[in-house]
């Protein structure tokens, strides 16, 4: 039932969402239109051409659990919507920046900002789509008091300078051997739990939560994220292909600082070896011994050990918010999270 639920909400809501967001990324000038266009490619609602088009857009997850956490404590999601549009336009000019970053040229199978139409521009482009996000945020107060639209901003604010830390402890790691796993913890705090727990937050808050409900809905959100990073990172390196579209080991021929890579590099017996590997030429020939030095030190289960902490303690602060939650779809969400193959 509660999957069901989940389905339906997801059907009901996803729509809206696109629409709120979409409500911003248009060009009041003609001069204009391909700044906009980008922004509008990298969404998936257009080809290169800048002509409508549906393509792949990823989960939306971070929109839905606020409009989830919304309506979980009484509220009307209706009046979250600029909350999840904000969320979800910040979340993409991270990918933008992100691409350009890690120099990837392709984001779900299309070429990405960067490699289309430059690094410049594609850097212009996420900061629009950034201020775009504060610019839907604000539309709130049209639905809630002015104290909750403040308290909303304050929240989204601390989100992004935590997501912009997180970044640069990332790409820190690119030129450091010696990245440790607690390192890495508290990286994917910034990078990725601080935005999804505030997308939970912002939704309570808007559905007129206590303080203390507001607060232990952040603590869900932000241990969901961990664990969804984790989730992620055994995908990378032992999903299946044809589900998440990715090279099999794809994480570990990136030489990714992944949380069971780094695991396996810390490793008494086999660190070593891996780090060996990883300093001169590696392939996909190398890549089956890589994987058996991983499977020797026991990646793959400390990390799925972290990840089934962290989901505990979702689940833990979600009964803290709302109490016994048997029907919660934030419980089913997170269930779908946990077992996810993509």
């Amino acid at each position: 039932m509660q999957q069901s639920e989940l389905d339906t909400f997801s059907r009901q809501w996803l729509p809206e969402i696109e629409r709120e967001m979409s409500h911003w990324v248009h060009p009041a000038d003609p001069a204009l239109a391909t700044h906009y266009g980008m922004m509008r490619y990298h969404l998936g609602w257009a080809d290169e051409q800048f002509r409508a088009q549906t393509c792949p857009a990823g989960k939306r997850l971070r929109p839905l659990l606020c409009l989830l956490a919304c309506a979980e404590v009484g509220g009307d999601p209706c009046q979250a919507l600029p909350a999840a549009a904000a969320i979800e336009l910040f979340h993409n000019f991270s990918l933008i920046h992100d691409d350009i970053e890690d120099g990837d040229e392709c984001r779900r199978h299309r070429p990405t900002l960067w490699k289309l139409w430059g690094v410049p521009q594609a850097l212009n482009a996420g900061d629009g789509v950034t201020m775009l996000a504060f610019a839907a945020l604000q539309r709130l107060q049209h639905a809630v008091p002015a104290e909750s639209t403040l308290a909303a901003l304050s929240l989204f604010t601390q989100a992004a300078i935590r997501l912009t830390e997180g970044q640069h402890l990332d790409l820190s790691f690119e030129a450091r051997s010696d990245v440790t796993v607690a390192e890495y913890l508290h990286m994917i705090e910034g990078k990725t739990a601080a935005l999804i727990g505030t997308s939970v937050a912002l939704g309570a808050l808007v559905g007129g939560a206590t303080q203390e409900q507001v607060a232990c809905l952040q603590q869900f959100g932000e241990h969901l994220g961990l664990a969804f990073q984790m989730r992620d990172d055994l995908l990378g390196i032992w999903g299946d292909p044809a589900q998440t579209g990715k090279a099999a080991g794809n994480d570990l021929l990136r030489r990714k600082k992944s949380l069971p890579i780094l695991h396996a590099l810390q490793h008494e017996q086999v660190g070593a070896q891996l780090a060996a590997y990883f300093a001169h030429e590696f392939g996909p020939a190398q890549l089956p011994a890589a994987l058996a030095l991983l499977e020797q030190s026991g990646a793959c289960h400390v990390a799925e050990t972290h990840l089934r902490r962290q989901h505990g303690a979702s689940l833990a602060a979600l009964r803290a918010a709302l109490g016994p939650t048997p029907g919660s779809r934030l419980g089913a969400l997170a269930e779908s999270l946990l077992l996810r193959q993509t």
